[in-house]
């Protein structure tokens, strides 16, 4: 078994990088069944998020897996490869341990990066790309994450992207009291910024998304004292005019908000300024919509530093959620080991076997010519001695020197020979 893990993260990669590596929803089972069918790869799951595009497989040829991703995405290989971080086996473990944990997040301690990762272990396994190996991998990751968030307190007092969208917003405009919120699609990440901004009892708040239902239903669910209401994703045009405060997150795989789009919002709001946060990756709203006047845009990596607030002060939780890691680690190692150890002890035990029903037929055989059972027994015996310690010895008998003296003590350790 051989793991291995690959990607790019907002540590590894800018935004404009990453957004060219994200797998589509739709996409995902095709990739994975195309790389495990065509790539020399046993066992395959793809996580991709804003933050990180990763692959975790299991491969005798891990650069044939690399080379597919930059395929994929028709990504320049050797662009790719200095984005790319490649983690053979502990070192895969570890980074799986640590991204579930929220160690490795934008946000330290953040919990939504362990949904993604159930995300992606069951399209995996929608794909029939989940073997024995990431199966064990994955649930031992669900395992030690919720250990460290038991034990630790990783996540207390974290910033949310959520929060720090809010945060952002009240710098601006000062009381969010008095603005009108428009909040496109009906995510996770969008029902996650409804609810901070709800908490604010915004004048009016509108769901756009492309699925009526979905932006009704999460409308729906957001009646407090605000006033709510759902559109449908071709009326961005007029909306966009209508609001102070635009949040966005959709699967698009194109920008949907467009430059001259936000051009006439401004002009019909006599250039009263619009705060607008996209934390889509593909982006939402065209990078050439933060030249404008009257514009504040924000996207994913611009709320990094707020999203860090608090982070501090966690350390002391890092340290010990850490060494849970580590000591989680060497644990599944040892089960890696020992799964590795199968074929070779499978084909020990059919030697065996052989020797065993080769002997137990040819004693069967001089039974029924009636001869002596006591005499059979001991030439069962004596054959099937002769056929197990034949190897052994004759690896001893054509050995070196140098590897005599090292056969000689491994024997004496399998037979506990003083």
């Amino acid at each position: 078994m051989h793991l291995f893990a690959f990607g790019i993260n907002h540590q590894s990669a800018p935004l404009d990088v990453r957004e060219r590596l994200v797998f589509q929803g739709a996409a995902m089972g095709a990739a994975l069944r195309d790389l495990v069918d065509h790539h020399a790869v046993k066992e395959a799951a793809i996580i991709s998020t804003c933050n990180r595009t990763e692959v975790y497989c299991n491969t005798d040829k891990p650069e044939a897996a690399v080379h597919w991703l930059a395929d994929f995405h028709r990504f320049p290989a050797a662009e790719l490869d200095s984005y790319l971080y490649k983690l053979p086996r502990e070192q895969a473990v570890k980074h799986a341990f640590r991204v579930a944990s929220g160690l490795d997040s934008m946000v330290l301690g953040e919990p939504q990066i362990l949904g993604q990762l159930k995300e992606a272990v069951k399209s995996a396994e929608q794909a029939g790309t989940l073997g024995t190996l990431l199966h064990k991998l994955f649930q031992r990751t669900f395992s030690v994450a919720k250990e460290v968030r038991t034990s630790t307190e990783i996540g207390a007092n974290s910033v949310s992207m959520a929060a720090a969208a809010v945060r952002l917003a009240e710098r601006i405009f000062g009381d969010i009291a008095g603005q009108r919120v428009l909040l496109i699609g009906a995510g996770e990440m969008i029902d996650l910024c409804a609810q901070h901004f709800a908490a604010r009892h915004p004048k009016q708040i509108t769901v756009a998304n492309r699925t009526a239902e979905r932006a009704a239903d999460l409308a729906q669910r957001l009646q407090t004292k605000t006033r709510v209401h759902a559109v449908a994703l071709n009326e961005l045009p007029e909306q966009l005019a209508l609001h102070d405060i635009v949040i966005s997150c959709t699967a698009s795989p194109l920008p949907i908000i467009g430059k001259g789009m936000v051009e006439r919002a401004i002009k019909s709001r006599k250039h009263r300024p619009i705060f607008m946060v996209d934390l889509a990756v593909p982006r939402d709203v065209e990078p050439e919509v933060a030249e404008l006047d009257d514009v504040f845009l924000y996207a994913v990596d611009d709320l990094a530093e707020m999203v860090r607030v608090g982070q501090d002060a966690r350390q002391g939780a890092v340290v010990q959620a850490e060494a849970i890691i580590d000591m989680s680690v060497v644990d599944f190692m040892r089960w890696l080991e020992t799964r590795e150890l199968v074929p070779t002890i499978r084909a020990m035990r059919d030697h065996a076997e052989r020797h065993r029903r080769h002997e137990l037929e040819r004693a069967i055989k001089l039974l029924a010519k009636g001869e002596d059972p006591q005499k059979i027994l001991e030439t069962l015996s004596h054959g099937l001695t002769n056929k197990f310690l034949h190897i052994p010895s004759h690896a001893l008998n054509q050995a070196s020197p140098e590897e005599r003296n090292e056969l000689t003590e491994l024997i004496n350790r399998l037979y506990r020979h003083e």
